[in-house]
């Protein structure tokens, strides 16, 4: 016990020895030589967030190291920036919009006299984007401040307009703002007009504690008292004070105590228009009024709002209000679309919570595909299934060759597209009910995952049109996939050593097709004799994904072109390089044992040998992710389902 009470005692030391070792006071005086060595710790509230954006490092998309990603985005190029990377998923391009939002705005261009608006449907992450920037915030150190100010408000307001020019040289910094009327009034009466004298101290940022960070939430209409925003009077000081004593001041709204900060509006179009004025000057002219009689007081924050976009429209169709408009910049932010960032988003989610249950493969993948599905708009150009896929960066195989639709035309034709559809929360309740479903075996797996999405879209209170479009999504377009993943997951289990079958595979057809182009022979690895190439194995190989006949010369040709030039580029080439040709190796080992496979897992009794079968194929999804239970629900699942006699 002792020993245990010592090393929590550590921790609290060393922690508590950090702050103190970052917290500093001193007069202004000494304020100054700081930042003459340091100007940087004048720095502007857009500025403080960029570099705390910046600061985690940024990689260029094409170098993420994402194969999915670099076919996605291959006439685009951007930076993902590492300080949202393990929160947030598929929405590289908001996350690179709201970026180049701060570098302009750190840049004193006219993003920093606007708002940053979030717009987009409940779930898409738009408030943990700003709690992201509160922790970022709050985790970046100390500010200086002075010291007792009701707005934390930068130290250098304390220097005289008509010497502030000759300071800005030497201090190598822009001075911007004035005093609040407390520290005015404090200055005079305290300290005797002698600025270099005022105390100076160090801040950290906190939500909580109202430091640097205001948070508005939407107001009754009916009762929109805006000492929400700017502070009020204290009355019971009105008896010792006149009403013009900056010393009956009570600074503490949202706009006042996110100076040199940020200041959140949750949905914030919820407010009376007359509510939303003081933003207007806080952006644009950087002052918000002071309560009474006490003039304006200047603000240096950040102002993101956010809400979604039936509440947006309404505001921006009342033409009255122009002023606000003009000083929003919008940004969207709908639903994932990305079918490999969406399973991954859940899997945080579990991950952060208390949820324990074993999740057999595909599961997520399954609910994420129902998500997804709800969120496309339908193409003349392809089926919801193939967009599905082309918008995760996959290739497409018909016929043997990669399908070639332009992903940026299907965006272009679905200008809100992501807009619509489930919410990441919708998933989590069915995954919740299907656990809930299985105490007993503790398990969730797509099986029971699809019926409880079933369920609950039955439940829910949706448009007869859009349950309809959700059924035929879960009773049939993921029926029909689930079946077509369950097939592979059970012939692979068949199949001994499948990943060097492949391969083995791979690098024969790749001697027979290469031969078979440039008109040589193949020489036997064992007997060192040369051979014609075996057009039988490469049809064998090629009809598993419909090439026949005079087809098969093309397609060979650009099997040996396309990897020629994949391998002069560097890049490693395996089965899986080329994927009409990863389709056809795949195609072929099921193939193989698709027969075995079928007799064996459907069989009531086994002979001997069928047992032996069975139990390693049980043991293969054992090793693959698969648990006792769910191995029993699967293949009693593709006994009844997959295979129709």
């Amino acid at each position: 016990m002792d020993e245990r009470e010592s090393e929590f005692q550590q921790m609290i030391r060393d922690d508590r020895s950090t702050r103190e070792s970052k917290s500093w006071r001193g007069k202004f005086i000494e304020y100054l030589e700081l930042v003459r060595k340091d100007p940087s710790l004048a720095k502007l509230a857009h500025a403080r967030l960029y570099d705390i954006i910046l600061g985690s490092g940024t990689v260029d998309i094409h170098q993420a190291g994402d194969p999915n990603s670099k076919r996605l985005f291959k006439d685009d190029s951007f930076d993902l920036y590492r300080f949202f990377a393990d929160e947030f998923f598929g929405i590289e391009k908001v996350i690179s919009k709201i970026a180049r939002y701060f570098h302009s705005a750190s840049l004193k261009g006219e993003e920093s006299r606007q708002v940053l608006y979030l717009m987009g449907p409940v779930g898409s992450g738009k408030s943990s984007l700003v709690e992201k920037l509160q922790h970022g915030l709050e985790e970046s150190g100390p500010v200086y401040v002075i010291e007792d100010c009701p707005m934390f408000e930068e130290p250098l307001h304390l220097l005289p307009r008509h010497l502030r020019k000759e300071f800005e040289k030497m201090l190598g910094v822009k001075i911007e703002g004035d005093l609040c009327p407390v520290c005015r009034f404090r200055l005079k009466d305290e300290f005797g007009e002698q600025y270099e004298e005022v105390p100076v101290i160090t801040k950290y940022f906190s939500k909580r504690n109202r430091v640097g960070i205001g948070v508005v939430p939407p107001v009754d209409p009916n009762n929109q008292d805006t000492s929400v925003l700017i502070g009020s009077e204290d009355i019971s000081k009105l008896d010792v004070y006149s009403e013009g004593d900056p010393r009956v001041l009570d600074l503490n709204g949202a706009l006042n105590v996110g100076n040199r900060g940020m200041v959140e509006f949750i949905e914030v179009f919820k407010n009376e228009t007359e509510y939303l004025h003081a933003m207007i000057t806080a952006t644009q002219e950087k002052v918000i009024p002071a309560p009474g009689r006490h003039g304006m007081v200047y603000v240096d924050t950040v102002i993101v709002a956010h809400s979604n976009e039936a509440e947006w429209q309404k505001f921006k169709a009342d033409h009255t209000n122009e002023a606000i408009l003009d000083r929003i910049v919008v940004i969207k932010a709908p639903y994932n679309l990305r079918l490999s960032q969406e399973v991954k988003i859940y899997e945080k989610i579990l991950r952060n919570s208390d949820f324990r249950a074993h999740i057999a493969p595909h599961t997520l993948e399954i609910a994420s595909m129902f998500a997804i599905l709800s969120r496309l708009s339908p193409t003349p150009k392809c089926d919801l299934m193939t967009k599905l896929k082309l918008y995760n960066g996959e290739e497409v195989v018909e016929k043997g060759k990669t399908k070639k639709i332009d992903i940026n035309e299907l965006r272009d034709d679905a200008k809100s597209e992501g807009m619509t559809g489930v919410s990441t929360r919708f998933i989590m309740k069915v995954l919740d009910n299907a656990l809930s479903d299985n105490t007993k075996g503790n398990c969730i797996n797509p099986i029971s995952v699809r019926e409880s999405l079933i369920n609950r879209t039955k439940d829910e209170d949706l448009p007869d049109d859009v349950r309809k479009q959700y059924l035929e999504f879960l009773q049939d377009i993921l029926h029909k996939e689930y079946l077509d993943m369950l097939e592979g997951e059970i012939t692979k289990a068949f199949v001994y050593s499948y990943q060097e079958q492949a391969e083995s595979l791979f690098q024969n057809y790749l001697d027979h097709a290469e031969a078979y182009v440039n008109k040589t022979k193949v020489k036997d690895p064992n007997t060192k004799e040369e051979l014609q190439p075996d057009e039988g194995f490469l049809k064998s190989i090629e009809e598993q994904i419909a090439i026949i006949g005079s087809a098969a010369d093309g397609f060979r040709q650009e099997v040996i072109a396309y990897l020629w030039a994949t391998s002069r580029r560097g890049s490693k080439i395996s089965y899986t390089s080329y994927e009409p040709l990863k389709e056809a190796i795949e195609k072929k080992l099921m193939t193989s044992v698709r027969d075995i496979s079928r007799i064996v897992t459907k069989a009531r009794t086994r002979d001997e040998i069928q047992t032996e079968k069975y139990n390693v194929m049980v043991q293969n999804l054992l090793s693959n992710g698969y648990c006792e239970n769910c191995v029993d629900v699967i293949l009693k699942y593709a006994a009844n389902n997959l295979w129709k006699d």
